[in-house]
């Protein structure tokens, strides 16, 4: 029995000393553990590395940056600017020498259309014409005779109304001949002619030719399009929520599609009262200046300055993106770096903490950063120059971990 104690005595013991054992061997691995962890977001440089990548420390400061809105869009033409050619009367094409792409100025010949009932037309306003005389010769000869009362009051009012329609009819057939392109000093000297000239009611670039020699064209045809591109226009669309953000006179920078690189300013020149299917409401903006670079219907892309604010900012090079988050890297306070090169300290480096922040609105070169509410914006030493390096270094460092 007391054998039996004895070994159980002496088992208990060596089992109480190797799990005291293990928890020893375990814990430096949980610390190593919780110490990686914690230091997954801190990048160390040496004194060599810290002047090569040129870091520059600072403190983030207050600036007066503009919000926009953003918005797309495109070049648009005023109604009077965009003209649609018929013929009024109709007829045969009988010389055109516009190609799309030409430019024409206002009163110029566009083409010439040819129609058998021009003649009658023109024959119709000659006829009247006598007839309008015959009919004032009358009237004043039946004036003279109601003045001796030789003739009835009937009489004269039947002279007289035949004045107003002959002088009636003569007036709507000059107009038709007008509408129609026929010269009526060519028709006053008693010239009648089966054609007339369609001229350009603007100055301008055919955009639109959609007729060749010998085709007939209806009134309601469009022959030409002609488009006046001095006085273009941006049409934005923006969204219902940022509407009350939008005041006329703002204004407006935008880029167009084919050329990206040059930008454009216009200001808001009017806003739409009705919110369009898709949620967008139209705005009117009026260029600053005329450029023949833009082209009805290019694309647009704009951001709409809504007013300057004091905000905290940064140097735009000072905040880095990493897998859709935004970070900046503030220097480790037990690391500050000094300006000893002693061998302890370039071995020991200057540590540099990652920090997640939100970016706001950027203009010349500062953006906007707004911090969690725990982080000391007074004392941080922010690096505002090589970001890039250090997120860089500290990637290549967790991949070769990796490894």
């Amino acid at each position: 029995m007391k054998n039996v104690l004895v070994v159980l005595f002496l088992l208990t013991g060596l089992w109480a000393c190797g799990e005291k054992q293990e928890r020893k061997e375990q814990e430096p691995a949980h610390q190593e553990g919780e110490q990686h962890e914690g230091e997954e977001n801190i990048v160390k440089l040496t004194q060599a590395q810290y002047e090569t990548a040129a870091v520059e420390l600072g403190k983030a400061s207050t600036r007066n940056l503009s919000d926009v809105v953003t918005a797309n869009g495109v070049i648009d033409i005023p109604p009077q600017n965009l003209v649609s050619i018929s013929a009024p009367l109709g007829g045969f094409v009988r010389r055109t020498e516009l190609l799309q792409g030409m430019q024409v100025k206002k009163g110029q010949i566009l083409a010439i259309i040819e129609n058998p009932d021009f003649i009658q037309i023109q024959q119709d306003f000659l006829e009247t014409e006598s007839k309008l005389e015959y009919a004032q010769q009358e009237y004043s000869r039946q004036l003279e005779l109601s003045k001796e009362n030789i003739n009835a009051q009937k009489v004269l009012q039947q002279a007289t109304s035949e004045v107003k329609a002959q002088k009636a009819r003569l007036a709507g057939l000059r107009e038709r001949l007008i509408t129609a392109g026929i010269n009526l000093n060519t028709l006053e000297k008693g010239t009648i002619v089966n054609s007339a000239v369609i001229r350009s009611p603007i100055s301008g670039s055919v955009t639109t030719v959609n007729v060749n020699l010998g085709k007939y064209v209806n009134p309601t045809d469009v022959m030409f399009e002609i488009v006046d591109t001095d006085h273009l226009h941006v049409e934005l669309s923006i969204f219902e929520q940022d509407i009350p953000k939008i005041k006329l006179g703002q204004l407006v920078r935008f880029t167009v599609s084919n050329n990206p690189g040059k930008e454009y300013l216009a200001k808001v020149y009017l806003i739409n009262q009705k919110i369009n299917e898709d949620r967008t409401v139209r705005v009117h903006c009026h260029l600053e200046k005329d450029d023949r670079g833009l082209l009805p219907q290019n694309f647009v892309k704009a951001v709409i300055e809504i007013g300057a604010n004091p905000v905290t900012a940064l140097p735009s090079p000072a905040i880095v993106d990493f897998e859709g988050t935004s970070y900046i890297f503030i220097q480790r306070p037990e690391t500050a770096h000094a300006d000893s090169t002693s061998q302890e300290e370039e071995s020991e480096g200057t540590a540099f903490e990652m920090v997640p922040v939100t970016k706001g609105m950027s203009e010349n070169g500062y953006t906007q950063v707004k911090f969690s509410q725990d982080f000391n914006v007074q004392n941080a030493k922010i690096v505002l120059k090589g970001a890039y390096a250090m997120l860089s270094k500290l990637k290549n460092s967790e991949e070769e971990e990796g490894h």
